[in-house]
């Protein structure tokens, strides 16, 4: 066997893979859901200064978290910076992904800034109209800025959905003790994913620890200028009347906004190289100093539940925090004793 072997999904220019572990891919099927009576949802939240400058010091008694409008005790863990991250760059090289490439050929050095210098791992997803493993995870990012230097156009399509769940199975086996973070390059629209649905990645997100961060592309410029960055407020971007349905209409409109939104993570447009490499400064220190607030939720209801997350003072600063989680009731559906 040669030291490197293309995946069977790769076009014959891709550049070829290294053995992945196992030689194989986790299964692609729906996860195992978050059972609310044993489990603690977890709930990145940023806090952040007008001027881009983090709050630190904060503990539980100066935030309010609320379940579905319910408030819930609180747990803050506040080593920010402390926990390894493991990151997968997950990366759209189908339809009009090929007029980035420039700008990607220079992002490999940039990834050590997810996993200081070496604590953390990192690992590439390339998608057209289907995912490819092409790096394992690995705390040299030199493999992946090699593949960055050479990565070749896809097929006309961009399943972000599929590629999003794929690598969002790929971080659900990592470490538990690791950050979980996936940066999402792409367009904001999903073209062609058959494995995953809207409503089945806002139950997949939901279900997940996993942090996403989305930086978005467009062939035309008035596309490009679009910047938000998460639940910005600090309170849901879901209709609370219906939202499931809202959630699924929001992933239809715009899939990486959304899906960073319901993570608790933050949404960019770029232009410019120099606007692409900030962005990424930005969001990497963004997504290591993120407190990591807990809690055990009192309300068992099954499906998708809404969180609020707000200061009990004025800090004179913004919360960026999940928006939403999915939760699943074994009990529910044989007994009403559970509510």
């Amino acid at each position: 066997m040669s030291p490197r072997q293309a995946p069977q999904s790769a076009p014959a220019q891709e550049p070829p893979a290294r053995p992945l572990p196992d030689q194989q891919l986790p299964p692609q099927q729906l996860p195992p859901t978050i059972r609310v009576n044993t489990s603690v949802v977890l709930v990145p939240t940023l806090v952040e200064k007008p001027t881009g400058e983090v709050v630190y010091g904060l503990t539980a008694k100066d935030f309010t978290l609320e379940d579905n409008g319910v408030k819930q005790d609180v747990h803050v863990d506040d080593d920010l910076d402390m926990q390894p991250v493991s990151l997968v760059v997950c990366i759209q090289r189908g339809r009009s992904g090929g007029i980035v490439f420039d700008k990607l050929a220079k992002l490999g050095p940039l990834l050590d800034l997810f996993t200081a210098g070496g604590r953390g791992e990192a690992a590439l997803v390339v998608f057209d109209s289907k995912p490819v493993y092409l790096e394992a995870f690995s705390r040299d990012t030199g493999y992946l800025t090699e593949d960055l230097q050479q990565l070749r156009p896809g097929d006309g399509g961009a399943a972000i959905l599929d590629a999003v769940g794929f690598s969002v199975d790929l971080l659900e086996h990592r470490p538990p003790d690791h950050r979980r973070v996936l940066l999402l390059i792409s367009e904001s629209r999903d073209h062609g994913s058959k494995k995953f649905g809207a409503a089945d990645l806002v139950e997949r997100i939901g279900t997940s620890n996993t942090l996403v961060l989305s930086l978005t592309f467009s062939p035309t410029k008035a596309g490009l200028m679009e910047w938000g960055k998460g639940n910005a407020e600090g309170g849901s971007s879901i209709n609370l009347l219906a939202p499931l349905m809202m959630a699924v209409a929001a992933v239809h409109k715009n899939a990486a906004r959304e899906i960073a939104v319901m993570s608790g993570g933050e949404y960019a447009a770029f232009t410019r190289e120099k606007g692409f490499q900030d962005r990424i400064d930005e969001l990497a220190s963004h997504a290591r100093n993120r407190y990591i607030l807990s809690f055990h939720p009192t309300d068992l209801t099954t499906g998708l539940h809404t969180i609020q997350v707000k200061l009990n003072n004025d800090y004179n600063a913004r919360v960026v925090a999940r928006a939403s989680y999915w939760a699943v009731n074994d009990a529910s559906n044989s007994s009403s004793s559970t509510h």
